[in-house]
């Protein structure tokens, strides 16, 4: 009598788990993945292939915001340069506006002075010729970190050594340019290091830098301007080159913010102007509305150097240290007590600021608060957890009406409950936790982001020595509000993050996911095919599943998968029997491609060749051959192919006796 085939179906779902046994896995999770790589668990079901990044712009962040050539008449190989902010590199190449040819900083080749924004480099090769005075220089440079970036006003706005640049997809415009009104020269014939001006509506800062209408060179102002009535003498380096005109027009060119760490940032809107304010670790905070550039002159020390910043209220909090500090009502700017400003001591160094259902919530490695109220007359600290906090920052994101962040264990959810004032703070990352502990101790920094048309918490290791392809990442699909259960895990590898920011623009009416790292460019997450024209290798293997009998030998016959394509798909499929032990032989792998069906692509098949208008394949049947006690299939795609979704797959076998 002939062996009777069976079939075995199996739904794909539940996402990476690496914390079972082979054997339970298989038995209790047989939709699941022990490795799932470069897929997304999806809320439309099945894993799907992830989307790839295309670089936002196609120039680099400048390296050294907008240098210029610091006098005429220079030749040979030593270049006077000024309006810089960071010492630049050995190696490091550069143009310069009217010579030509492209130089290169020869080793030991720079001196720079942070006081004066100035550096003289000398260069492997001599000048073509002399260039003029105030010269625009070009560098490039790419391996120092983007530090800062946002999505604001239909640009991306990214910190880069001290400057501040935003770009709309075609090229970079420098933004930390201060605006201090129609300043002027203040009488002829000054000459020496100082300079009396007029028209000030600001107060120039040390560190910003200037030109005088006639005269040479590039000036740095070298101590915080005392203004009254509009003029000041200001301090300034170098020396006047000549005596500039009464009335000559002064052009303020940067506000320097050299030694920044990584910048955070709120967007708010309190007047009727959306605006931005941003935070670095050292320096003042600013604001930008889209057009002006304005750090926070006058805040107390207390905000000076704060580490974080959040909106919440219509006040604007700053977190530096264990203080959090607040404007006053519906101020950005406001500091004084009686206008309702105010200082909390949260007693431990916060980690992070996040604003959740009426409340902030605010971290520190081992605690987690809560400010309730509305003004300085009924705010309220009280306690979430006293034991947990977090210790990665830059991983505070909210998803589906939840909070992630990574605690002590891995990364949690903090959710609201039924109760009124209680929450859930449960540890969602369980079923990944070796992957999670291998993502935090091979990486130093930690960015992260939301998408939120797919429920999906994202987060990105990063590390100097790690390369693009050998990025980690771990990605999180909610499909259940208020538990970490409902949280389905995968990994990406290729996405090599250090700073990332997601939000929903109305004005672009899409979602918008940025990152940078430290090759000078600023990429967009969910667009393309591609890893910016580099393949995308994604890899799923399910459980071994024992269909039945864990000791009964079976027989593979046909393996059926069960895809939903976009357009192409082009990969393979792979048995693997007997949880894939030493010595045990293992079948070749078997196609799973579309690209020869009736149906063709464009940039695939040639017009006039192929046939237009067909049905995509979903259904991938292959013949296949080997025999075990269990088994799992193996997916590998790699290429550029549009994304699809694994659904299902069957497996047609016989069962023999036992033996």
């Amino acid at each position: 009598m002939p062996t009777q085939w069976q079939t075995y179906p199996v739904e794909f779902k539940g996402g990476l788990i690496t914390n079972a046994s082979p054997l339970q896995q298989g038995i209790n999770s047989p939709g699941s993945a022990r490795t799932l790589r470069n897929f997304e668990p999806s809320i439309e079901g099945g894993y799907r292939r992830i989307e790839g990044f295309t670089k936002f712009d196609s120039t680099t962040v400048p390296p050294y915001g907008m240098p210029k050539v610091q006098g005429s008449s220079q030749s040979g190989t030593t270049l006077n340069i000024a309006n810089i902010n960071t010492t630049p590199q050995d190696g490091d190449t550069l143009t310069i506006a009217g010579v030509t040819g492209t130089y290169t900083i020869a080793t030991s080749g720079v001196t720079f002075s942070a006081a004066n924004n100035s550096a003289a480099i000398t260069l492997t090769t001599s000048l073509a010729s002399s260039p003029a005075d105030k010269a625009a220089i070009t560098f490039t440079n790419t391996s120092d970190l983007i530090e800062g970036l946002y999505y604001f006003n239909q640009n991306a706005v990214a910190y880069r050594n001290g400057d501040i640049f935003k770009s709309s997809g075609s090229g970079w415009t420098q933004i930390n340019v201060p605006s201090y009104g129609t300043v002027l020269v203040n009488g002829a014939s000054q000459t020496g290091t100082s300079l009396a001006v007029d028209g000030l509506t600001g107060t120039p800062q040390a560190g910003d830098t200037f030109t005088v209408a006639g005269i040479e060179k590039v000036y740095t102002v070298t101590s915080d301007a005392t203004v009254s009535s509009g003029g000041s003498t200001l301090a300034i380096n170098p020396a006047l080159a000549s005596s500039p005109a009464d009335n000559a027009a002064i052009t303020f060119l940067a506000t320097e913010r050299a030694l920044g760490g990584v910048n955070r940032f709120t967007r708010y809107n309190f007047s009727g102007t959306p605006k931005v304010m941003v935070v670095d670790g050292t320096n003042k905070p600013y604001k930008y509305d889209g057009t002006t550039f304005t750090e926070l002159t006058a805040a107390p020390s207390d905000v000076d150097g704060a580490d974080h910043v959040v909106s919440f209220k219509s006040q604007l909090f700053f977190g530096k240290g264990s203080t959090l500090s607040f404007t006053a009502p519906f101020t950005d700017n406001d500091f004084t007590a009686a206008n309702g400003a105010g200082v909390i001591n949260v007693t431990d160094d916060i980690t992070g600021l996040i604003v959740f259902r009426e409340q902030l919530v605010i971290f520190s490695r081992g605690k987690i608060h809560r400010l309730v109220g509305n003004t300085i007359a009924d705010f309220q600290l009280q306690p979430i957890s006293l034991d947990i906090g977090c210790i990665k920052e830059d991983t505070i994101q909210e998803v589906g009406g939840d909070i992630a962040f990574v605690g002590p264990d891995g990364i949690r959810l903090l959710s609201a409950t039924d109760r009124i004032g209680d929450f859930g703070l449960a540890v969602a990352s369980r079923p990944i936790q070796g992957e999670t502990n291998q993502l935090f101790s091979s990486n130093t920094k930690f960015s992260s982001c939301v998408i939120r048309k797919k429920n999906q918490y994202r987060l990105f290791g990063y590390a100097a020595a790690i390369s693009e392809d050998s990025s980690q990442g771990i990605l999180g699909t909610q499909f259940a509000d208020q538990t970490s259960e409902g949280m389905a895990w995968a990994e990406t590898r290729g996405i090599r993050s250090y700073i990332a920011d997601s939000v929903f623009s109305t004005d672009d009416a899409d979602e918008v996911i940025i990152f940078a790292n430290s090759d000078g460019y600023v990429y967009r997450m969910e667009s393309g095919n591609s890893f910016d024209g580099s393949n995308i290798l994604a890899s799923f293997s399910t459980p071994f599943f024992a269909m039945g009998d864990p000791r009964i030998r079976k027989t593979m016959y046909k393996l059926s998968t069960y895809i939903d394509p976009e357009g192409s798909v082009d990969g393979n499929a792979t048995l693997k029997f007997d949880f894939d032990e030493p010595n045990k032989i293992q079948p070749t792998s078997v196609p799973i491609a579309n690209t020869t069906a009736t149906v063709s692509f464009y940039g695939v098949s040639s017009f006039g060749a192929g046939s237009y208008g067909g049905k995509l394949v979903s259904v991938f049947n292959n013949q296949v051959v080997g025999s075990g006690f269990v088994v799992s299939i193996q997916y590998i795609f790699e290429g550029t192919d549009p994304p699809f979704s694994l659904d299902a797959a069957t497996l047609e076998f016989a069962a023999h006796d036992r033996q």
